[in-house]
C-alpha cells in the first residue's frame, strides 16, 4: 500500500514491534439486520496504539477521499487521502479524555470474550458500549470508548450497531507515515475532507446584478437588459448515475431596497433558436406568443425551433438585506447575506456532461443593485435512487429580459391562458410536469396578496389545479431591514402571498402526467388572473419542465 502508507514523511513514533498485535473485524446492523455490501471496519490494537481502518483500505479497493485514525495514549491522530497524491492530517489530545461515561453492572460475551457496560449520551443519541479487558488492549471501531479497553459492541439508540465478529492476533501492525508538524487545525481538516466528497463547480462569485448603462460584458461573464442578467458559459462533468444535483445562491443588497424576483436558469441549444438569440439580438428576435388578448409574449413556450429557458430555482431577494442593516429596530439583529439552497437531480439529464449557458437575473433598476454567488454542487450516491433520464422545457413566462422590453406575464386575463403544443419521439412514463408559479402585483388587490387557483390541463383535461400560497413570510424578518412597517403591527414582508416570500426559494410542485405515448401533446396552464387597476396590473411568472422516463 504504497499509495496510502507513505504518503507522509515521519513515521508516527510509537515501535509496534514487540508488541503483541490484534486485528478486530466489525459489521454494521441496522434494525437487526445486516447491512448488505458493507465495508467491514478494521481496527489493529496493541499495548501501545490502535489504528482505525477497513477492509477496502487495507486491500487498496477503497474510493477516495478515506479517513484512517491513530490512537496513542487517549491521542489521537485523524488522517484523510483525498486521492492519490493528496494526504491531510489533524490531532487531538482532548476529546478521548473528556468522554463520561456511565459504567453498568450488564456483562456478556462476545466473540468469546467476557464484556462490560457502559453507557453515554451524545447529541440526544444513547449509545451503548460493550467492551473487554481480558486482551489487556485498547481499541474501538471509532474514537469512542478508546479509554475503556477493547470495544466489542457499540449500539446508537438501539438500532444501529457496529459488532465485532473476529479477533485475530497478527505478527505485523499497518504503518502510516505521518509528519506530525503538517497537521492541520481541526476545523480546516474537516472542511476539506467534507469538500473532497463532491464536486463544487463555482459559477458567479460577489456579482453584481443591477440596472445600469455602464455594466459591460468582459471574456468570462455577459451581461444583458442593462447589468440586469449575468450569463456564463460552464463545462458539466459527467454525472454518475444517481447522484444529488444542487444549486445554491447567496444575496446581498449592493443598493435596492426592494424584494425582487430572482431566476437561476439554463438555455436549451437544442433548436435551431435560442433565448441566447434574444439577449444578443433584442427580445423582438424571440418567437411570438399570441393569447388573443392583443399583447405578444416573447420566448416563452416551446416551439419546433426554439426551447424556452430551464429555470433551475426561482428565489426571491429580501428588503435590503447587509446594505439596509443600519437601520435600528429594538430587539431586532439583521441577516448579513440570505442563502438559497435547492436540489436539482431531476435535471440531470439536462446538464450532464455538455458545455451550458448558466445566467441571473434580479429584476431591479437600481444603480447599486444586488450582488450575488451561484454555484452547483454534485453528491455522489451509495445507494442508487432512480432519476428522471429525460427532461423537455415546455414553458417560463418570467420575463428576465424585462429591462430590455420583454413583456409580463399578463397572459391568463384569456380563456387561452398559455398553450403549449409539443412533440414525444418516444413514449415516456412516469412523466410529470415541473411547475413553478408565482403571482404578482403589489397592490392591495394585486394577484401578489389574493390568492388565485391554478389549473393545469393535459391534451384538453385537466389533470392538476390547486391554490399557491405561502403563509410564512414572517419567518424572514430579519432578512429585511429595509421593508416597510405598517400601523397593524405588522411589516411588508409579514404578508402572506402567492407562493413566495421576500427572501426565500420558491419550490416547484411536481404534476403527475403518467405514461404519455409518442406523440403531439398539449399543457395548457390557466389562472384566474386579477383585472387591471389604473396603471396597476397583475402578472404570474410561471415555467414548466417535462421530466420522466
Amino acid at each position: 500500500m504504497k499509495t496510502l502508507f507513505y504518503s507522509f514523511l515521519f513515521l508516527f513514533s510509537i515501535s509496534i514491534f514487540g508488541q503483541t498485535n490484534y486485528k478486530i473485524t466489525y459489521l454494521k446492523s441496522s434494525n437487526g439486520k445486516l447491512i448488505e455490501n458493507q465495508d467491514a471496519i478494521l481496527v489493529f490494537s496493541n499495548e501501545k496504539q490502535s489504528l482505525i481502518s477497513s477492509e477496502a483500505i487495507i486491500n487498496e479497493k477503497s474510493e477516495f477521499p478515506f479517513e484512517q485514525t491513530i490512537i496513542t495514549n487517549l491521542n489521537y491522530l485523524q488522517v484523510a487521502n483525498l486521492s492519490k497524491i493528496k494526504t491531510i492530517a489533524t490531532k487531538d489530545s482532548t476529546s478521548i479524555g473528556k468522554q463520561s461515561f456511565e459504567l453498568q453492572s450488564e456483562t456478556k460475551k462476545i466473540v468469546g470474550y467476557n464484556c462490560k457496560k457502559a453507557k453515554i449520551i451524545i447529541n440526544s443519541n444513547t449509545i451503548e458500549i460493550w467492551y473487554t479487558n481480558d486482551l489487556k488492549v485498547k481499541g474501538a471501531p471509532t474514537v469512542l470508548g478508546q479509554n475503556l479497553g477493547l470495544v466489542l459492541e457499540m449500539n446508537r439508540n438501539g438500532n444501529f450497531v457496529i459488532t465485532a465478529t473476529k479477533v485475530e492476533r497478527i505478527k505485523q501492525f499497518p504503518i502510516l507515515k505521518v509528519d506530525e508538524n503538517k497537521t492541520l487545525d481541526v476545523l480546516t481538516y474537516r472542511d476539506l475532507l467534507w469538500k473532497s466528497r463532491f464536486t463544487s463547480i463555482s459559477i458567479f462569485k460577489d456579482e453584481v446584478i443591477n440596472f445600469s448603462d455602464a455594466s459591460k460584458s468582459n471574456d468570462s461573464i455577459l451581461r444583458f437588459a442593462n447589468g440586469t442578467i449575468i450569463l456564463k458559459k460552464i463545462k458539466i462533468p459527467a454525472i454518475a448515475k444517481g447522484s444529488q444535483v444542487f444549486i445554491d445562491v447567496t444575496e446581498q443588497s449592493n443598493g435596492d431596497a426592494y424584494d425582487r424576483t430572482g431566476s437561476v436558469f439554463m438555455i436549451p441549444m437544442d433548436k435551431k433558436m435560442s433565448f441566447l438569440d434574444g439577449l444578443q439580438n433584442g427580445v423582438k428576435t424571440l418567437p411570438i406568443y399570441d393569447n388573443g388578448n392583443g399583447k405578444q409574449y416573447q420566448g416563452i413556450v416551446s416551439t419546433e425551433n426554439y426551447s424556452p429557458l430551464i429555470e433551475l430555482m426561482r428565489f426571491f431577494t429580501p428588503f435590503g438585506i447587509k446594505q439596509y442593516n443600519t437601520i435600528q429596530l429594538k430587539d431586532k439583529i439583521w441577516e448579513e447575506r440570505v442563502s438559497y439552497r435547492q436540489d436539482i437531480s431531476e435535471l440531470t439529464s439536462a446538464l450532464n456532461n455538455q458545455e451550458v449557458y448558466i445566467g441571473t437575473f434580479i429584476g431591479n433598476y437600481d444603480k447599486g443593485g444586488h450582488k450575488v454567488s451561484v454555484n452547483i454542487t454534485i453528491h455522489p450516491e451509495e445507494e442508487i435512487v432512480a432519476k428522471a433520464a429525460f427532461a423537455i422545457p415546455l414553458f417560463n413566462s418570467t420575463n428576465v429580459m424585462e429591462m430590455a422590453g420583454q413583456e409580463y406575464g399578463t397572459l391568463f386575463n384569456s380563456d387561452k391562458g398559455l398553450l403549449v403544443t409539443f412533440t414525444l419521439n418516444s413514449d415516456l412514463k412516469n412523466a410529470k410536469l415541473r411547475y413553478i408559479t408565482t403571482g404578482h402585483g403589489g397592490w392591495e388587490n394585486g394577484d401578489e396578496f389574493v390568492p388565485k387557483k391554478n389549473t393545469i390541463y393535459l391534451d384538453e383535461k385537466e389533470v392538476f389545479h390547486f391554490t399557491p400560497w405561502r403563509e410564512d413570510c414572517g419567518s424572514y424578518r430579519l432578512y429585511n431591514p429595509a421593508s416597510g412597517n405598517f400601523p397593524n403591527g405588522l411589516s411588508s414582508s409579514d404578508y402572506s402571498r402567492s407562493n413566495w416570500c421576500p427572501g426565500m426559494v420558491t419550490n416547484p410542485t411536481y404534476i403527475d402526467l403518467g405514461d404519455l405515448k409518442a406523440g403531439i401533446h398539449t399543457i395548457q396552464v390557466k389562472i384566474l388572473q386579477g383585472a387591471n387597476e389604473g396603471t396597476s396590473f397583475s402578472s404570474w411568472n410561471v415555467s414548466g419542465v417535462l421530466i420522466g422516463n
